[in-house]
């Protein structure tokens, strides 16, 4: 250990000391209050206008980064944390909101759709982070521009757009990534070509990634005294019988390796300086991904299950874009039509069963929006239209493994028709007075949302109430001011609203969570809503070091949980030939959560950069006789990292550091995964980190690099599986 972190100090002050540099290779940071931002009103804006906290993620610092997935690419931020329940995961949490409760956004469309649910998702891990040109985290309440779910927050996900040529010549562009991860013997392989005309131009993606099994830290936790979530036995099929069997290797997390394939099409026409259509086409693929954390559980000293995974997760998208620019009287025009298709799916199957149950999800959304702006730089009005139509359908079977026989089995939603519609006005505007000094934002949105939910075969429940609709009129708006008292100096206050409108997952999911207790549909449902006071400070001593600060408190009010209910007037209902207690979804909660966050960006002298960012966050619900804590509230999150550019050689040194959970603070919904937590809760952690990057002759790239440098075993809050151990890996990049 103590060579290791010799070496680190070493390397670090090496770099320190070349006194001859490149700035034009080095991998930085923006220091600019003039950095351009689109994830605010669907526009461009400068980030000196803009009241609300972002933070913005660029290619450049992606592709020095090589992350395995896109949720790797949020935990790099050192604000947002990132649950998993398997290594084929990845569930974002900001200012305490997660899954259906924050916004995801690709090239401008919705990814959020009717089963979205209030727990962990993994939806992140189908966007392809080797074609992002950056990442936008819009931090509070976004409903006002985006609508329903941005409670917490909104990530827009843009992929690369493709490059027409300016010289009026064919031109013909290719970059190449190959990549080795020791610590899940992981193989990703990239290519992108960008065939360019005058007016026309094509970009083809294609990504596979392969990862095993997933090696865990072997050295204990300076911050706790043992080492937990060992990989001791596990279950396996042996000429048709349920076995269990002794991990060889119990740092070696088995059955959690998974592959996904992403492919994107771009074609891009420009028609004249004014018009621009845009084609884009999508497509993710995933292996099936085993359920780490069910597989780990153990019952009566064997495993709890014989398999349990998702099954191949797809995600297809195709949407046109127009762009008109000074037309009809507007700056700017846009019209978005869009199709997704989504399928995800449960197979499982108890320790010793013959019987494998498959519950499979089919998702379907056509969405559109259409954006006009209109005013010069210092005085904006938009407004817009937008929509979109969710359809479900849900199936399920239960199949003898031995007799190959299949079965009827209850289906995680409604069986019959499930939709879910939302049409929406908005309007935002920005002013800046002529001394510059002060800046307004304010913005107000007003729509409808439609559920409506029926059950076709109701043997499984037997329930009096075989249809669900439901209707609700929405409404959001935000005000913020910005003062510059100082030109290096800016001072920002906003209040936002924000809301969630009940999903067919909130509303109309039947299905036993353990044997006795069954969840109902509760068409009594109201949207959450949420109401953020946030104040910013963004301080600029020099022009190449910014300091960012940023408080804010959050009111939440009928927050959706699941509790005792009746149905029909009882308490219990027969299912599956056993008396089960009826539970509910239900406005149950109010809460308050209040944070701060902060962050330092310093380009030094001879190539050198240093920046950390800080997260802290705190959540209680008040609707209890006795404050509860709330869900989803992560500990304390930060980074620090110091990088260096010589000529064509680029270092970075990162610390990652995540502050303690105490297990009473933990929720008391189950949410937050106690079971796979220590006793006392998740401990504090700490890794350090290694960047490298050269650039080689005939446009190659060499990338390496060691995470998590002294092998510590930790997990992440909420989590069910251990984060990866030492992981050595190297990069080869070539662009033509």
């Amino acid at each position: 250990m103590r060579f290791t972190i010799t070496f680190i100090i070493i390397v670090l002050v090496t770099l320190s000391l070349k006194a001859q540099t490149d700035v034009r290779d080095s991998i930085k940071k923006s220091v600019d209050l003039d950095e351009i931002v689109v994830s605010v009103n669907k526009t461009e804006e400068m980030k000196r206008q803009v009241a609300a906290q972002i933070s913005v993620i660029s290619s450049k610092q992606i592709q020095f980064d090589n992350p395995q997935t896109s949720a790797d690419i949020l935990s790099n931020t050192g604000q947002i944390l990132v649950q998993k329940s398997q290594q084929g995961g990845g569930s974002p949490v900001i200012r305490g909101f997660e899954a259906s409760r924050i916004l995801l956004v690709i090239d401008g469309v919705r990814m959020n759709n009717l089963i979205y649910r209030g727990g962990h998702l993994q939806s992140v891990i189908t966007l392809d982070p080797s074609i992002l040109d950056k990442v936008e985290v819009y931090f509070g309440p976004t409903s006002t521009v985006y609508g329903s779910d941005a409670l917490g927050g909104t990530i827009h996900f843009m992929t690369k757009k493709p490059k027409l040529d300016a010289t009026g010549k064919k031109t013909l562009s290719v970059n190449a990534m190959q990549r080795f991860s020791s610590v899940n013997n992981g193989v990703s392989t990239h290519m992108n070509f960008n065939l360019g005309f005058k007016k026309f131009a094509s970009l083809t993606s294609i990504t596979y990634n392969k990862f095993r099994d997933l090696k865990m830290g072997r050295s204990k936790n300076v911050f706790f005294d043992s080492i937990y979530g060992l990989r001791t036995i596990y279950a396996q099929n042996l000429n048709g019988v349920d076995s269990t069997i002794t991990n060889s290797n119990i740092y070696l997390q088995t059955q959690s390796g998974y592959s996904q394939v992403d492919l994107l099409q771009k074609f891009l026409y420009q028609q004249n300086k004014s018009i621009e259509h845009q084609l884009n086409f999508q497509f993710s693929n995933s292996s099936n991904i085993p359920r780490y954390d069910r597989l780990s559980e153990l019952s009566s000293g064997k495993p709890k299950f014989a398999e349990w995974y998702y099954g191949p997760q797809t995600r297809s998208l195709v949407a046109y874009d127009l762009n008109l620019k000074n037309k009809f009287g507007f700056n700017f025009i846009h019209l978005g039509i869009s199709g997704q298709k989504v399928q995800e799916s449960r197979i499982t199957r108890n320790f010793g069963s013959y019987n494998l149950s498959t519950r499979i999800e089919e998702v379907g959304v056509i969405g559109y929006n259409l954006d006009f702006q209109k005013g010069s730089s210092k005085n904006k009005f938009r407004f817009g239209f937008d929509g979109q139509a969710n359809t479900l359908i849900s199936t399920a079977k239960k199949t003898n493994i031995k007799s190959e026989i299949e079965t009827p089995l209850d289906t995680r939603y409604p069986n019959g028709n499930n939709t879910l519609n939302h049409n929406a006005l908005y309007f935002t505007h920005t002013i800046e007075l002529p001394s510059g000094k002060l800046t307004f934002n304010e913005g107000v949105r007003i729509g409808i949302s439609k559920l409506n939910s029926t059950i076709i075969d109701n043997s499984f429940f037997n329930l009096p109430q075989t249809s669900t609709e439901q209707t609700n009129i929405t409404r959001s708006a935000y005000a913020g001011i910005i003062y510059n008292p100082l030109k290096n100096l800016k001072l920002s206050y906003q209040v936002s609203a924000g809301y969630r409108v009940p999903n067919i997952d909130d509303l109309s999911k039947i299905f036993e969570t353990a044997k006795g207790i069954v969840i109902v549909p509760n068409p009594d449902l109201n949207p959450e809503q949420t109401l953020t006071n946030e104040i910013g400070i963004s301080y600029k001593p020099t022009k190449s070091i910014r300091i960012e600060t940023t408080v804010w408190f959050t009111n939440f009010k009928n927050a959706i949980t699941t509790g005792p209910a009746k149905l029909n007037g009882n308490d219990s209902i027969l299912y599956d030939g056993q008396m089960s207690k009826v539970f509910a979804n239900q406005n149950s909660q109010t809460a308050i959560i209040y944070g701060y966050s902060a962050n330092l960006i310093a380009n030094l002298t001879g190539g050198s950069q240093l920046y950390m960012n800080f997260s802290y966050t705190k959540g209680t619900i008040t609707s209890t006789p006795t404050h509860q804590p709330l869900d989803h509230i992560a500990p304390i999150t930060s980074n620090l990292g110091y990088s260096k550019t010589i000529n064509k050689f680029t270092g970075e040194g990162i610390v990652n550091f995540n502050g303690k959970k105490d297990i009473k603070n933990y929720s008391n919904s189950g949410e937050d995964n106690q079971q796979y937590a220590p006793k006392s809760g998740i401990p504090a952690w700490m890794t350090l980190n290694l960047r490298l990057a050269y650039k080689l002759p005939n446009n190659f790239v060499v990338q390496g690099g060691i995470e998590n440098i002294l092998d510590t075993q930790y997990r992440v809050f909420a989590s069910g599986i251990n984060a990866p151990g030492r992981n050595f890996y190297l990069a080869i990049r070539y662009s033509y």
